[in-house]
């Protein structure tokens, strides 16, 4: 007997996000992509009835687009939206499967989901790291975290790429570039809610010269821990513990003498590294913007939604 196949209409496939995931999608057994023509891809009432049509349908719009689409999908409809419209909104599960929740983990959530939010990509990285301090107890929610997080260009988008690979493009394009300087990046909500965290965390984004990937890092003194005696080590074997099993997300040993954040470009897992001396821990969490920090999330919690193998589509080397 022939297998059904399960209807995915990504609205927002001309975007960074959408091609990559429809890329992944097309030709997959199983999966059938419900597509729309030019024109129709410009009318919320075909969308909407792409939408209906579809088992799951994928936002990859800017935030008012996705707000718009979502306030008149039926409420059956299941959607992951890969938008920041939703990601600290009432109703929706936070699309960061391997992160607990409870007794149980996020991906309990997301198989049974009607609306989910894909994290942000420096979100995922901070996350990563934030989120299991604090639930274990070894940091206070009050504590106000400091984070650095270094991207390639292509997180931001189209006019970032376009602006990037531009022959003509000021000199200055060449270096590292530090943004958001008005400490008030669109991802620091969903940061600071969903590490329960008193008081959003010092971010500090810098953008360079290089297409993708991303490395994110948060600096603690050891006086700033709860629990006495820790160093990285411990630490270390703490995260080891909280993210065991996980296929995605991996605690690396040793100190490495240097980090690229380039290294996992074109994968869909994370690292995460620990080093500490001197009465200081850092921590760094390594990832590709595009791939952990957007489609690739996008398509694991696909895959967990359609009862697929979580990492089905995805590349972990």
């Amino acid at each position: 007997m022939l297998s059904m196949k399960r209807h995915v209409y990504i609205d927002g496939a001309a975007g960074t996000t959408g091609l990559r995931i429809q890329d992944r999608l097309a030709g997959e057994a199983g999966i059938e992509l419900v597509t729309l023509s030019g024109e129709q891809r410009k009318d919320l009432s075909c969308r909407l009835e792409a939408l209906g049509r579809a088992d799951i349908s994928i936002l990859c719009l800017p935030d008012e687009a996705a707000r718009e689409i979502v306030a008149a999908a039926p409420p059956q409809a299941r959607i992951i939206d890969a938008s920041t419209a939703h990601r600290t909104q009432d109703g929706w599960v936070y699309g960061f499967a391997e992160l607990k929740e409870g007794a149980g983990k996020l991906r309990d959530r997301i198989r049974g989901g009607r609306r989910i939010a894909v994290p942000g990509c420096h979100a995922t990285g901070f996350l990563a790291l934030a989120v299991p301090l604090v639930q274990g107890g070894l940091i206070s929610p009050s504590l106000r975290l400091h984070c650095h997080s270094l991207t390639g260009y292509s997180g931001g988008g189209k006019s970032m790429i376009a602006a990037y690979q531009d022959p003509r493009r000021p000199e200055d394009y060449a270096s590292p570039r530090q943004y958001a300087l008005g400490l008030a990046h669109k991802h620091l909500p969903e940061m600071q809610t969903l590490a329960a965290l008193e008081k959003p965390p010092l971010f500090c984004p810098i953008v360079d010269d290089f297409y993708q990937g991303m490395l994110v890092s948060v600096t603690l003194g050891t006086e700033e821990f709860l629990k006495p005696g820790l160093d990285a080590g411990k630490i270390r074997d703490f995260f080891a513990d909280y993210y065991r099993g996980e296929e995605l997300v991996r605690v690396m040993d040793g100190t490495p003498p240097d980090l690229a954040s380039n290294t996992l470009a074109g994968r869909d897992d994370l690292e995460i590294w620990i080093t500490g001396g001197g009465g200081q821990i850092l921590l760094m969490a390594r990832l590709d913007n595009l791939g952990k920090g957007a489609s690739g999330a996008a398509v694991q919690c696909l895959n967990l939604m359609l009862d697929r193998p979580e990492t089905s589509l995805l590349r972990l080397a």
